[in-house]
């Protein structure tokens, strides 16, 4: 069973499956031409990546992950100022040097293929990376897949790092099964999270990381509100955070225009995805494209909620990391495999369910939340213009933010009672974006992506 950490990462942008994915997957090949001892006879790298991959990750920044992962960079803590300058000498020089010490040829145009018309078997954003010797014979081969949510399996599907999870005392797959345990144990749904979380590790380590998560959504928020100027990639899109929060600031509406609330976490969501968007770091949630929901809502629980505290963000975090478990292990938060609604329709999803949790809402309210929060995302396209996450990304964002508020608010004035079940939203999202044409998802190859004309 998943941890509510596999759900919360501490990364850069402006993709999970695209950016942090490829990234992660390039830092396990050179350090496993390190562990195989055959880093000596490594000359260069050649990287293929395919299908979704193929088509917009240059837009996502899958060559410049690539090129950091194998120097060794982690997403959490790789320094994103530095990032353009270390790109630069590697292109000028063609040279790299992998993790571990070893200088290796490598010119980014010739050495990182996008195979746009083809894929690998087990999902869309698939990559090949190959060693090769001084004579051009490859040393050594592996086959990863960013799988959603900066998520990356091999050529199995199997996980490709850490061990074995430890057992958990409130084991659940389905969203039934978690109601079960809440009306058996009479724990509410994040007492249940965290008393699994506890199995791995000391409540107040995983107390300490989720306050930690949450200082680093803060951060992107207000990193978000401070800096203006064009978003990388040759779209043109302008920042509108940094102007938005000035406006809100000295507006001095208040109690006269009750609706202002819902401006300032337009703000909130905005902020975050515009500084994914350039590249900056933020948390994946369920993934970077919707990373501004959750902090969205979460900010605004702690603005406009009497009485809300670290313990209540505890809570909605917990409770947001159960409901995105769920739809990792029975559907999908790829938008290369399900369309949006495997990113800002979980990101909904969660943030509804969790806002609920923390306004006092039973199990059953919390189960309902989060079955709104998805019901009305069901069928989205993801179509980026340009292969970007900008547009419609960044205002999507904002939308699913608002959508999730009202979840939760619709839900807690019912008792719980209602007639589809999240397991079956889940189940639902999962076959509509399997059928789904692989135009939306994620391609950029119709819907606004084909329809807008770059300027």
């Amino acid at each position: 069973m998943l941890s509510v950490f596999d759900i919360f990462k501490i990364g850069i942008g402006p993709s999970s499956s695209h950016t942090v994915g490829p990234m992660r997957a390039a830092r396990r090949f050179a350090e496993l031409l390190a562990g195989e001892g055959a880093m000596a006879r490594t000359a260069s790298v050649r990287v293929e990546l395919y299908g979704s991959l193929g088509h917009t990750g240059r837009g996502h920044g899958s060559d410049t992950a690539i090129i950091l992962g194998l120097e060794g960079e982690d997403p959490e803590t790789v320094d994103v100022d530095a990032v353009p300058a270390r790109v630069a000498a590697v292109t000028t020089a063609g040279r790299l040097t992998l993790a571990g010490g070893q200088a290796i040829d490598f010119l980014p145009a010739q050495a990182i293929v996008f195979r746009r018309r083809e894929t690998l078997p087990l999902h869309p954003n698939g990559m090949r990376f190959t060693a090769l010797g001084a004579d051009g014979a490859p040393v050594l081969e592996r086959v990863y897949y960013s799988v959603g949510g900066a998520f990356v399996v091999g050529a199995d599907g199997a996980a490709t790092d850490g061990g074995a999870p430890a057992a958990r005392p409130h084991p659940f797959a389905t969203g039934a099964q978690l109601l079960d345990i809440c009306a058996a144990t009479g724990l509410s749904v994040s007492t249940v999270m965290l008393e699994n979380e506890r199995a791995a590790r000391p409540e107040a380590e995983v107390r300490a990381q989720l306050l930690r998560i949450w200082a680093a959504m803060e951060a992107s928020v207000r990193r978000g509100c401070e800096r203006e100027g064009i978003l990388p990639g040759g779209l043109k899109v302008r920042r509108r955070a940094a102007g938005l929060h000035r406006k809100l600031r000295s507006d001095g509406r208040g109690a006269a225009d009750p609706l202002v609330i819902m401006d300032w976490v337009n703000l909130f969501a905005l902020a975050v995805n515009e500084e994914n968007a350039a590249g900056g770091r933020v948390v994946t949630a369920p993934t970077n494209g919707a990373a501004g929901v959750v902090p969205a809502v979460l900010s605004y629980y702690r603005r406009y909620t009497p009485n809300a505290d670290d313990e209540g963000t505890l809570r909605f975090l917990l409770t947001a990391g159960a409901i995105a478990i769920l739809y990792k292990e029975n559907a999908s938060i790829s938008g290369a495999e399900v369309g949006c609604p495997g990113e800002v329709g979980v990101a909904c999803s969660m943030a509804a369910g969790a806002l609920a949790e923390v306004l006092g809402g039973t199990p059953a309210q919390v189960e309902n939340a989060a079955e709104i929060g998805m019901e009305h995302n069901l069928g989205l396209t993801c179509d980026p213009i340009g292969g970007l996450v900008q547009v419609p990304c960044i205002e999507r964002n904002a939308m699913g933010a608002v959508k999730a508020i009202n979840a939760a608010r619709l839900a807690l004035q019912g008792d719980g009672s209602h007639k589809v079940s999240l397991d079956k939203v889940i189940k639902t999202m999962r076959d509509t974006g399997r059928d789904m044409s692989s135009k939306y998802k994620e391609t950029a190859r119709g819907g606004l992506a084909v329809n807008i004309i770059e300027c």
